[in-house]
Formats: structure tokens, sequence, C-alpha cells
């Protein structure tokens, strides 16, 4: 995986050098995905700056690359703003999720050898077990289990072989993620029923029916996401 390119609560997918600006980009963009900094709100420098104990310079540089990335806006050149949201960009996220992560699933799934299906069921075993826990009622741990979620996705297309793909895969689940967050409902055991599915196909070897099992269980996750925004 390419260095810092994805994170996802508190903790990295991989460690990489630390520095003022990564460890400043990581804090803000977790913040955006999680709610603390709401959609559409004002990014003022001098608080960002008392908030993230860094110099206006390196915000400067982590907004515009939060923006390029989509998470911050700049209307006009009047400072900066978290990215609003709206049911209508949901919906095209989830439909660019669909096409980048079945595209990568299938060449994965195509070429993974036995260190890819050895990750795959690490990854999905701690899935499971945090799933069973909350089906159980402790939601106590969301962002574990949204970082196990993530996992799990990502070890299904760890072996596309194809870092371009995987970085914009990564930025359109961190935007997918964001709109959860801010309606954070479980979808319960129907969720975890499609991703034991989806997990039996890919080791199996059966592209097709993998393939369609994702696209359904994106689709459905956008359709619950939009009815908890009404």
């Amino acid at each position: 995986m390419q260095d810092d390119f994805h994170f996802i609560g508190k903790k990295m997918i991989q460690q990489t050098p630390a520095t003022i600006g990564s460890s400043t980009y990581q804090k803000i963009k977790h913040d955006i995905i999680f709610g603390e900094l709401e959609p559409g709100s004002k990014l003022k420098l001098e608080a960002l700056k008392q908030r993230y104990s860094t110099s206006p310079s390196t915000l400067r540089e982590t907004l515009s690359r939060l923006a390029s990335e989509g998470f911050v806006e700049a209307p006009e050149q009047r400072g900066f703003r978290v990215t609003p949201v709206s049911k209508e960009d949901l919906v095209e996220i989830g439909g660019l999720r669909v096409l980048l992560e079945c595209h990568a699933l299938k060449l994965s799934v195509e070429n993974g050898d036995t260190d890819w299906e050895g990750n795959l069921v690490a990854a999905h075993h701690k899935l499971h077990l945090m799933e069973q826990k909350m089906l159980a009622g402790d939601e106590s741990e969301k962002e574990t289990w949204k970082r196990y979620d993530w996992e799990f996705h990502l070890a299904m297309i760890q072996a596309c072989n194809n870092a371009n793909l995987l970085s914009l895969h990564a930025i359109m689940y961190d935007k997918y993620l964001r709109y959860q967050m801010l309606v954070l409902t479980y979808r319960g055991e129907i969720a975890a029923k499609e991703h034991k599915d989806m997990f039996e196909a890919a080791l199996a070897r059966d592209t097709k029916a993998a393939c369609k099992m994702l696209e359904s269980h994106i689709n459905n996750g956008v359709e619950h996401t939009l009815a908890a925004m009404s």
C-alpha cells in the first residue's frame, strides 16, 4: 500500500515516517470523516492552529491536500470549509466505489496467492468477531468496527497489484465512510452475512459471484444510509 494514503480511526493501516505535515493531515481527515469537524463548517486557520498545534503554512498545505481529495472546499478563494454532504453526492460516491472496488476485486481474485488468502481469512475473522459483539448489543467500539470493515474490504482487493487503483479506492471508501459515520446505524445480521458470502466466494475464486455480492453490499449500504439521512 502506498504511504499514508489511507487511515481510519486513530490508527494507521500502515505506519509511515512521522512528520508534522502528515500527522496534521491524518488528524484533520479523521475529524472530518468522523464528524468532529461538521459538514459545511468553516475551517479558520487560527482555530485550527490552536486545535492541532501546528503552523499556518502546514495547515494551508494540509487543507489544500484535503481539498484535492474532496474533503475540503475553498469556495471562491474565501478560505476553507468542510465539504458539505448531500444525498446526490452519496449516490455518486457509492457508484464510484462499486466501479473501483468490483474491478479491483476481479483482479485480486484472479491474481491472489496463498498470502492473499491468509490475509483475507485473518481480516474476515477479526471483522466477524466484532460483528458478533455488535449483534450482542455492544456498540462501544464503532471506530474499531469500521477499521476492521476497511481492513476486510482492502484484504479482498489487495492482490489487484494496482497501486493507483488502490489509492483511488481508498479515497472513495473514506468519503463513503464519512456519510456512514454521520448517521451511523448498524445493518446487523444482513451486513454480516453479506461479508461472509463475499469472503467465501472470493476464496472459492468465484469472481462473478464475489463481484455481484460486493455490488449488492455497497448498494444496500448506500440505500440504508440514504434512508437514515431522510
